[in-house]
């Protein structure tokens, strides 16, 4: 017997589909107990901004409706009562959830509930279907709806739905499945519950685990860190078991940007070098990946250990593009760029920069013949270009990089200065200064390493539509 849960299963009707822009225009609650419908409650919603035309086709709710209908705020208590202790279940529950969730975000409220969704549900228990959208299930299960695209029909045809999957055995297992995240109490590390695990926020930043001494052993960062820490307590393979044995307690610090996240992270665990974390630990740099030109033209790829002052007298356009803790990590990098564009070996010091002659790969037809001279030091150099543009973690220009912050009203600004990381700053979008340089000041510098460098440059590859970067020359 699956055990008795109290469920309420949740439609909305909204402005539109981006829960941060569009406001929740009609909601409804149907209260069930897992056997049948308890309580029936509805309401249409003043979203204080207009309906788009497209959505009043859609769902027949107009401004004039909505003229003397309740706000959000005014509703928001009794929406919480009904909603204690139970389960938030919707059909794409993603959508309804995180409109209800980000109602009460406006209203500096955390709303947190345990979710179920009968999309995923209705695929485990009915698999093979050509489409499991809630008119496709209705039509297949001749659910009799009055009106489609209202929040209480909806919910109402919803719940039909939901008692039918609770019918079936694979339904009820699936149920308990979803409803635990994946998660028994058994695997929860000793003082850990469910309710504990559900209070953990769904945002972007960076969580610890405490072992029983009150130590850090392990930092990590997640979009949504709820989700990331259940993936780590239902893991079954040998870390995750070692993970729950060692945790006893937890923290975390929303970060808004996935950036600040990142680079918190990395700084976090340089400073802390928790027991369970294995990768970004290093501290230190010693060595450097340069180029530097030649008597002959040709540009020069190296690795070699750094100096507090290198000899760049003796190498003309001398260049520092990176930084790494191990010697090895440096040579993979500068082996890899000789393959991707054709470098020589021995202009790249990978081969033995005393012998005579061609190098080995160019025997192979790898090399184009830099290492003798027959090919141009122009064309030869252009390559090395292209490979410096791949390999460097120093950047050119001073910049400011702007991202979202913890909440609406705020924003998170990102300093690079002199080729390096420098730190980062919460700002209130209303206190932000136009000019660039009056940016960087608001900066607290942090302790720079060259990985953080990395995570910029990674994270301005395939940057969120709402990052900005502000050079400041």
């Amino acid at each position: 017997m699956m055990k008795r849960h109290h469920y309420a299963i949740i439609d909305v009707e909204t402005t539109g589909l981006k829960a941060q822009r569009d406001k929740i225009t009609e909601i409804a609650i149907v209260l069930h107990d897992g056997e049948r419908v308890i309580e029936e409650w509805s309401t249409l919603v003043n979203p204080e901004m207009p309906v788009p035309y497209g959505i009043t086709e859609l769902t027949g709710i107009t401004d004039e409706m909505l003229e003397n209908a309740p706000r959000f705020f005014e509703v928001a208590r009794h929406i919480v009562e009904l909603t204690e202790n139970a389960i938030f279940v919707a059909h794409n529950v993603r959508f309804d959830y995180s409109f209800v969730r980000e109602e009460f975000r406006r209203l500096g409220y955390t709303y947190s509930r345990k979710q179920l969704c009968t999309v995923h549900l209705a695929r485990k228990t009915w698999p093979g279907l050509s489409s499991y959208s809630l008119d496709s299930l209705i039509r297949h299960l001749r659910i009799p709806v009055a009106q489609r695209h209202r929040a209480l029909d909806d919910a109402r045809a919803t719940a039909v739905l939901f008692e039918q999957m609770l019918g079936e055995q694979v339904g009820q297992s699936a149920a308990k499945r979803f409803i635990h995240l994946g998660l028994r109490e058994s695997r929860l590390p000793e003082g850990f519950t469910l309710d504990r695990i559900e209070a953990l926020p769904e945002a972007c930043g960076v969580y610890y685990f405490y072992d029983a001494l009150g130590e850090v052993v392990y930092v990590g960062k997640s979009k949504n860190i709820r989700k990331r820490v259940v993936a780590h307590f239902a893991n079954v393979q040998a870390k995750g078991g070692h993970m729950q044995r060692a945790v006893r307690d937890i923290s975390y610090q929303c970060t808004g940007s996935e950036l600040i996240a990142l680079l918190v992270e990395s700084e976090e665990i340089k400073r802390l070098r928790p027991k369970l974390n294995r990768a970004q630990r290093s501290r230190h740099f010693p060595w450097g990946l340069v180029r530097w030109r030649d008597e002959n033209g040709y540009l020069h790829l190296d690795v070699e250990k750094l100096t507090r002052q290198p000899h760049t007298e003796t190498r003309a356009d001398f260049r520092l593009l990176g930084e790494f803790p191990k010697q090895y990590r440096a040579k993979q990098k500068l082996r890899q760029a000789v393959r991707d564009f054709a470098l020589c070996a021995r202009l790249a010091h990978l081969e033995s920069s005393a012998a005579q002659g061609a190098c080995f790969d160019y025997h192979l037809q790898k090399c184009r013949g830099a290492c003798i001279g027959s090919e141009p030091a122009a064309a030869y150099n252009e390559r090395v270009e292209q490979a410096e543009q791949v390999l460097k973690t120093v950047f050119d220009r001073d910049f400011v990089l702007i991202d979202r912050g913890r909440a609406p009203d705020e924003c998170t600004v990102v300093g690079v200065k002199g080729g390096h990381y420098l730190g980062y700053a919460f700002v209130a979008k209303d206190l932000l200064p136009h000019q660039p340089r009056a940016l960087m000041e608001l900066i607290s510098p942090r302790r720079a390493n060259p990985e953080a460098n990395r995570i910029i440059q990674r994270y301005l590859a395939d940057p969120p539509a709402s990052v900005r970067v502000i050079h400041l020359d």
